[in-house]
């Protein structure tokens, strides 16, 4: 595919496009990352379109089919923006905690943030990760003496 061919593409509905996608995901940065799989998937798939329309309704589906995958994704991994992070260090014993915190293995740490810094109680948290009460207790337990383990070196 040339490039102008593309070229030519963005032009036409990166604005639709990027409008569409914003309303879902209200963040520009993610919007960008959508839109960008869009079109590399445009590329790589080089389909052949009866008509203009048929090429923007192709365009609308694979951003929308993005866009639930990546709300997807965001349900089933932790997220905390890095603003966020940023805003609750308080000095630089908090800065050495968080980064602790963040060096622990992925069970202990989603359930770590869930708690302390999202502030869920851990009956939700077994909602959200699909464990029982009784394994986000343990992982609960287990992350804190860890994170005291490695504070305490």
């Amino acid at each position: 595919m040339e490039k102008k061919h593309i070229d030519d593409i963005i032009k036409k509905y990166g604005n639709l496009l990027y409008r569409a996608v914003y309303v879902q995901v209200g963040n520009r940065h993610d919007t960008q990352d959508i839109l960008q799989e869009a079109f590399i998937r445009y590329l790589e798939k080089a389909p052949v379109f009866a008509d203009e329309e048929h090429e923007k309704a192709w365009l609308l589906q694979v951003t929308h089919h993005l866009c639930l995958d990546f709300f997807r994704f965001r349900k089933r991994h932790s997220y905390l923006e890095l603003g966020e992070i940023e805003e609750l260090i308080a000095g630089p014993e908090d800065e050495n905690i968080l980064r602790e915190l963040f060096a622990l293995p992925a069970q202990q740490k989603s359930i770590l943030v869930l708690y302390y810094l999202e502030g869920y109680r851990i009956k939700e948290i077994s909602g959200i990760t699909g464990l029982s009460k009784n394994a986000v207790k343990k992982r609960l337990q287990r992350g804190r003496e860890a994170l005291r383990a490695k504070l305490t070196e």
